[in-house]
């Protein structure tokens, strides 16, 4: 396998009660890469997502994280594995009952971290990443649903982990708001190369991660390849799944130039 290639899943096949939940699935996502994944309800979204992270074992195939196949390991041997990863739910899932600080400083703490000053500077510096400093001391009932949104970011990349999963981060919002935590995932990508597997019913934020990369040198948006990636690598590719197969893997430009009926129609 590449030295380029943070995830790759081979022929994966995971059934529950004999019926398929991911069907001979084959993917990859390169670093610094976004893999947008699509799909109608129950057509194996979030299955792969838990395969990735370890949580769910399948019958048969290969799931690599950093050219390391996971499906084999045991609970404490994937602990290592799980800590280059960072999950973000729509929910946010924030512990309601501490504040915004020990919240995104919580993931140290259980990494055996504890040196205070060592993790008020790392949770100050994340919560300046995501535009969230002035919020370090309130509690998440204080906050909007996009303000969650954006300090469970930061919990998650406080360990700074190559690769980050997006379950439906932006679901619920309002456009302006969704936009940043897009923004989000885009600079996380673009500046720190961070790989990223992004699970969303919105079209429009798809596309969006597709057709922009954030340019740290300017801060603004730029096209894909405007001062880009040396050879133009793809910054994002989508992963359709219907009924737990593959029935797409490509760009974007793949995607919207399709006829395929099943996609035309749910493009549209």
């Amino acid at each position: 396998m590449a030295a380029t290639t943070a995830i790759e899943m081979e022929h994966v096949w995971l059934s529950f009660e004999g019926k398929p939940a991911l069907a001979d699935v084959s993917c990859e996502v390169r670093r610094g890469e976004t893999l947008v994944l699509l799909g109608a309800t129950g057509s194996g979204k979030s299955v792969l997502l838990k395969s990735v992270l370890g949580l769910l074992k399948p019958d048969e195939g290969c799931i690599l994280i950093d050219g390391q196949d996971i499906v084999p390991l045991s609970e404490d041997q994937l602990h290592p594995v799980r800590r280059r990863m960072g999950i973000v739910f729509q929910e946010g899932a924030l512990f309601d009952s501490l504040s915004v600080y020990e919240n995104v400083a919580y993931r140290l703490r259980e990494e055996g971290i504890r040196d205070e000053q060592e993790i008020e500077h790392r949770v100050r510096e994340v919560l300046s990443f995501v535009e969230m400093d002035a919020a370090i001391d309130k509690m998440p009932a204080e906050l909007s649903g996009g303000m969650r949104r954006r300090v469970s970011i930061a919990r998650a990349i406080i360990s700074q982990p190559s690769i980050m999963l997006y379950d439906s981060p932006t679901g619920g919002l309002d456009p302006v708001t969704a936009h940043t935590i897009n923004l989000l995932i885009m600079k996380l990508r673009d500046t720190e190369q961070v790989s990223s597997v992004v699970v969303t019913h919105r079209l429009q934020d798809a596309f969006f991660l597709a057709n922009f990369r954030f340019s740290a040198q300017t801060q603004s948006l730029v096209p894909p390849n405007g001062g880009g990636k040396a050879g133009g690598a793809s910054l994002a590719r989508f992963l359709v799944l219907r009924e737990g197969s593959v029935h797409f893997f490509g760009s974007a430009k793949e995607l919207a130039q399709t006829r395929d009926p099943y996609l035309h129609k749910f493009l549209h």
